[in-house]
């Protein structure tokens, strides 16, 4: 599997190359590491390292996590904008394949070390879930299928439409809420420390 830009793929999703070529050369600058150093530690050539920080590469999704692990950082800090990535509905199109329609996108991750559990969610039209808080360190992520999701927090509302995605800190009352006529599925992973 290549990453999106590859010789397959010219001119596809540039600005995903940009977030990495920028993350790449800055995380190496901030670990003070030469283009050799990373380049040998990641198992890759320093041409590749230097393609990579120019925006210009044709990599393996398998070398950027490498890439990623040298630089001690997870896969999705590596592809996405330097921001914060807690709540990130965006979706990022990270490969392509050679018939139109195959492709990935990269929704939202969070780091854990534990149980993850993987849910299927369908709330009728005008019904609720309210949720207690789990204890601290734990996580979810919602990937919405068909309709549209109020998720309440604590701070603010998150409205999600299908196709996009977010993670949040779940030690913390959260409600989800189908305001809609029609009923609202998604997907959800609880990242369980235990």
């Amino acid at each position: 599997m290549e990453f999106a830009l590859s010789d397959s793929h010219p001119a596809e999703t540039p600005a995903v190359l940009e977030f990495v070529a920028e993350n790449v050369k800055r995380l190496r600058n901030e670990r003070q590491l030469t283009q050799q150093q990373l380049a040998d530690q990641a198992e890759v050539s320093r041409r590749m390292v230097a393609s990579i920080e120019n925006g210009q590469a044709n990599i393996s999704l398998a070398k950027l996590n490498q890439l990623a692990m040298v630089l001690g950082v997870t896969f999705s800090e590596i592809v996405r904008p330097a921001i914060d990535n807690t709540t990130q509905p965006e979706q990022i199109l990270t490969w392509k394949g050679a018939k139109a329609g195959s492709e990935a996108y990269l929704g939202c991750s969070v780091i854990a070390q534990n149980e993850v559990e993987l849910w299927s969610w369908k709330l009728a039209a005008g019904d609720f879930y309210q949720a207690e808080p789990d204890p601290t360190g734990f996580f979810e992520m919602l990937y919405i299928i068909e309709g549209v999701l109020h998720l309440e927090l604590s701070d603010k509302t998150h409205v999600l439409q299908a196709g996009q995605s977010i993670s949040y800190p779940s030690d913390q009352r959260y409600r989800y809420v189908n305001q809609q006529t029609s009923p609202v599925r998604f997907i959800r992973n609880a990242i369980v420390n235990r």
